[in-house]
């Protein structure tokens, strides 16, 4: 996780997961990135009930996806974000105290995997498997940098931009990266509401 969201996926289990992933990453929306905004988890046991009010494009695909409940922990050491810790149910309901403890326990498991394959990594490198996650997204980057240089607005700006037209189009924002960096859209084009 970043100050913008997400930078990438380091494990999806199964379609649902990877559906939530990519509708976070393409709207900049979701309960990951909340949790790591704010440092807290985001309990969410009725997604159809009270999803819409907090992320409205986020929702509508999560349900479609299958989920009804979703839950996000903070993966941190102190104030640092290392990403988040996302789990979904396929029906409503809350996390009883004996599951909330697991889902604490699974998000310090994950901490200390991910702080000890890094330690594994030599200074100034990332970790073959951590770096893994965010090679799937560079062509988002590369063309978030573009939109940036030829429009002089801030990566945060251009992203907006980027995300906002893989979500009007209905697309993965790759597949509109893509486009970009191919030159099959017009970075002009962006502007207009085609």
């Amino acid at each position: 996780m970043t100050d913008t969201g997400p930078l990438g996926i380091l494990a999806a289990t199964d379609g649902p997961a990877q559906v939530l992933e990519e509708l976070q990453f393409t709207l900049g929306e979701g309960p990951c990135i909340d949790s790591s905004v704010s440092g807290r988890p985001v309990l969410q046991p009725e997604l159809a009930l009270t999803g819409e009010s907090r992320w409205l494009g986020f929702t509508a695909g999560a349900l479609e996806a299958g989920v009804k409940a979703i839950f996000a922990f903070p993966l941190q050491v102190g104030g640092i974000r290392i990403g988040v810790l996302e789990l979904y149910r396929d029906a409503e309901g809350e996390l009883g105290s004996g599951e909330l403890v697991e889902a604490l326990a699974f998000s310090d498991a994950a901490v200390s995997v991910l702080l000890h394959l890094q330690s594994e990594a030599g200074p100034g490198t990332v970790h073959p498997a951590l770096a893994a996650g965010v090679s799937d997204r560079s062509e988002v980057h590369q063309a978030t940098g573009m939109i940036a240089g030829q429009h002089s607005l801030t990566l945060t700006q251009a992203l907006v931009m980027l995300r906002a037209r893989a979500y009007a189009a209905e697309r993965p924002i790759l597949d509109i990266a893509r486009d970009v960096l191919s030159r099959r859209l017009v970075l002009g084009d962006l502007h207009a509401g085609d």
